[in-house]
This record gives C-alpha cells, structure tokens and sequence, in this order.
C-alpha cells in the first residue's frame, strides 16, 4: 500500500513512531492521539525539531476521540495497552463511527489473547513475534 497522499489516524500514538512513519512515507495529514502528558510532549518536540507541520496531536484519550471524531481517515492503527478492557471494542467503535474512507484500512496491534476473526470487517491477522495485528477494511 502507497501511503503517499492518505489522511492517517494513530489511535494510542505514544512516542509517535508511527505518526512519523507515515510523515515519511508522504502521508498528507496525520493525527496522533495521545493522553500521556510526556510522550505528547515528545511528539510537539520533534515536530517541531524536524520542521513537520503535517501532523496534528490531540491532547487526550483515543476512545473519547473515536466517540466525538467527526473525519474519516484513509488508514487507522490503533496500539491501545494490551491490558485495556476496552480493547476488544475498538473495532466496534471505529465501525460504529464511521472512522474509515471508502477502501480505507484499519489495523489494530494486540496480543495473541484477543481474536477479531469473526469481525464482519476483519481481513487478515498477522503475528510478529509477540505481537499480533489484526486489519480490517
């Protein structure tokens, strides 16, 4: 998939790695979303460091975003804590919303507990070492 031109939403951004990612790839607008008071800061601060003017962060929680969004992103990924009771949900949620542009992707990152086969919207699961994405579409 070309990420050249996508409006892209990185649910549970932390540092911003895959925000950044994204910007590099040629991503035309990014929105983090992030609550933890010292990985937002460290996203303004290399924004700022490397002249990005493409990214835009939310000071707060992701699942208050996905609830009050009223955008549709081209591509989500969402790396909410594997412990999150709420997690299993999100898939809901960003259908529920309509989060996703016609054709538009959603990956969610998880552990090896949670399975979103039977998701009406799930499209494949790949599993790297610990960790475990399941895309959506």
């Amino acid at each position: 998939m070309s990420f050249e031109g996508v409006s892209m939403l990185d649910l549970f951004a932390g540092t911003g790695s895959i925000s950044f990612e994204f910007v590099s790839r040629g991503a035309r607008d990014v929105t983090a979303v992030e609550l933890a008071h010292q990985q937002q800061n460290f996203i303004i601060s290399l924004s700022k460091q490397l002249g990005i003017r493409n990214l835009q962060l939310i000071r707060g929680d992701a699942l208050k975003y996905i609830n009050t969004c009223k955008i549709k992103y081209d591509f989500i990924y969402a790396d909410p804590p594997y412990s999150m009771i709420e997690l299993p949900l999100i898939p809901d949620l960003i259908f529920e919303h309509d989060l996703l542009k016609k054709d538009g992707w959603f990956v969610l990152e998880h552990s090896d507990k949670d399975d979103f086969s039977a998701h009406e919207h799930f499209v494949e699961h790949r599993h790297y070492g610990s960790v475990n994405f399941s895309f959506f579409r």
